[in-house]
């Protein structure tokens, strides 16, 4: 594909030269002040993408007071990938067509498409319908008319809050590393994270779950639970899942910055994930009709109107609980526990089948 956009190629294409460039001249002005430099400049506009851009403004995951937003939009100018309103906008329509060809960065268009050049092609304008909700947020609006000026400005100033601890060569090569680190980071997400990793969660996306790739970029690397479950502000679920956005957030709620987290709980994300196999897996079997095909799908039905059953009776149980008296409590807590591990086993037993059935039906392992 032609280049359109030659400006953001331009930029792109002269950072990276110009770091290389940078190299011999920064060596004998190293300095451990330029590797905090580039250490924290680079966490706070990692947290801007993934907490400001990503989870809030794009997916709206939970709500922030004016002082976090702006906190969000001014750290980003750190980060140089355009404004909270074009950015928003376009992974909102990566969510809407993931994998097809109104996908912005479709892996299916080539790794290093999805990775970068598209960025270069994509000149699609801002459609208001999609970002209705932003264009009335005003600090967000002010952003996207002053962009370019508030990075211009805030980059500068830490540039030059970075030369009062060290070389200006040293904190230009800090700068831009940051810059180069931030953007490879951001884009692993859209390539990698849709190439190299676990279907955990949802076997018929591309996107992956890449524990490594979470670790820099501060959680996002659980991407298939992310396109599972988009409306959840963690990414990684799991208490030994690495991500500090989603501590950040969690954090920023007590101190009272943040409210209403939205976030699905194991009961529901168990049931969401239960009906998306038994469909997927469903389509795939009605084309088999073989014996041993319509008793795994006897099997399927019975197993997935079980576990919703139970799955059902146990959020009931839990609701009855919040206002039940003290001696009512301790009966249904005997039930819930029951009820718990009646669940956990069918779970078990779901993921046998399914992933008996995805690996006899080459659709790769779902969880």
């Amino acid at each position: 594909m032609s280049i359109k956009n030659w400006g953001i190629f331009a930029f792109v294409a002269g950072y990276h030269v110009l770091l290389i460039a940078l190299v011999p001249a920064y060596l004998p002005h190293f300095s451990w002040a330029s590797v905090i430099f580039f250490a924290v400049t680079w966490a706070i506009s990692v947290f801007s993408i993934t907490a400001g851009y990503h989870r809030l403004f794009s997916h709206n995951t939970y709500k922030a007071k004016p002082v976090y937003e702006w906190g969000c939009l001014l750290s980003s100018s750190l980060a140089v990938e355009a404004s909270a309103l074009q950015w928003s906008h376009d992974h909102r329509i990566h969510h809407s067509h993931v994998d097809t060809d109104k996908d912005p960065y479709s892996i299916k268009k080539g790794f290093w498409y999805a990775h970068m050049w598209w960025m270069f092609t994509y000149d699609e304008p801002i459609d208001e319908r999609l970002v209705k909700d932003l264009m009335k947020n005003p600090r967000v609006m002010f952003q996207h008319r002053h962009y370019i000026l508030m990075t211009a400005f805030v980059n500068l100033a830490v540039f030059g809050l970075g030369c009062l601890f060290m070389h200006p060569v040293a904190a230009l090569f800090a700068s831009v590393a940051r810059l180069f680190a931030i953007h490879h980071c951001t884009w692993f997400i859209n390539s990698l994270c849709h190439v190299w990793g676990a279907r955990t969660y949802a076997k018929e996306l591309s996107a992956v779950d890449n524990a490594i790739l979470a670790i820099f970029t501060f959680g996002e690397g659980y991407h298939n639970y992310h396109h599972t479950m988009a409306n959840d502000y963690r990414n990684g679920v799991r208490w030994y899942h690495f991500d500090p956005t989603k501590w950040l957030i969690w954090l920023s709620s007590k101190l009272g910055l943040v409210s209403d987290l939205r976030w699905v709980n194991d009961v529901k994300l168990r049931q969401i994930l239960v009906k998306k196999d038994k469909s997927l897996l469903m389509d795939r079997i009605r084309q088999e009709l073989d014996e041993t095909s319509k008793e795994l799908q006897h099997r399927l039905e019975h197993l997935s109107e079980s576990f919703e059953s139970k799955a059902a009776a146990l959020m009931a149980k839990l609701k009855e609980m919040r206002n039940a008296t003290e001696e009512r409590r301790k009966l249904l807590e005997i039930e819930v526990r029951q009820l718990k591990h009646e669940l956990h086993a069918m779970w078990k037993s779901w993921i046998s089948l399914t992933e008996f059935m995805s690996s006899r039906y080459e659709l790769g392992h779902a969880h």
